[in-house]
């Protein structure tokens, strides 16, 4: 089975457990181990509040995750500034956690395949990771 989500969410507080709930139903369904959605779960929560904190020149946000029990890819995708993928690599960009700046060490420790990249068409940025859905 295959399961494709993608979402349109407005920049605020409200929407992260929106998205969080929504992939983590499909990832359920599809039998996928609570400790695995839980990583999941923590990586898409850490890049939905970063866009929400600091893309501040765009009103909403896009996620897209592809689940297809094997593995799944998810992205994270702000309208900010140009150049936001640097500010991202370069960690000015802190995410906000209980020690500021964590959020992408939390990423890259619980997810595969973590990529920052600007987007090639406008503004922002494009946070993708993958993970194993197999434990």
């Amino acid at each position: 089975m295959e399961v494709v989500i993608e979402m349109t969410l407005p920049r605020n507080a409200e929407s992260a457990p929106l998205v969080r709930h929504t992939l983590d139903a499909s990832l359920r369904g599809l039998g996928v181990t609570s400790e695995i959605r839980a990583e999941i779960a923590l990586a898409l929560g850490e890049a939905c509040a970063n866009v929400i904190q600091h893309a501040e020149s765009s009103r909403e946000y896009e996620v897209r995750a592809h689940m297809n029990g094997v593995k799944c890819v998810v992205e994270v995708i702000d309208g900010g500034c140009s150049g936001d993928a640097a500010v991202w690599k370069r960690g000015r960009r802190a995410l906000p956690v209980a020690e500021s700046g964590r959020g992408l060490q939390l990423m890259r420790a619980f997810t595969e395949d973590l990529q920052i990249m600007d987007r090639a068409d406008r503004n922002g940025a494009i946070v993708h990771f993958e993970k194993t859905l197999a434990s």
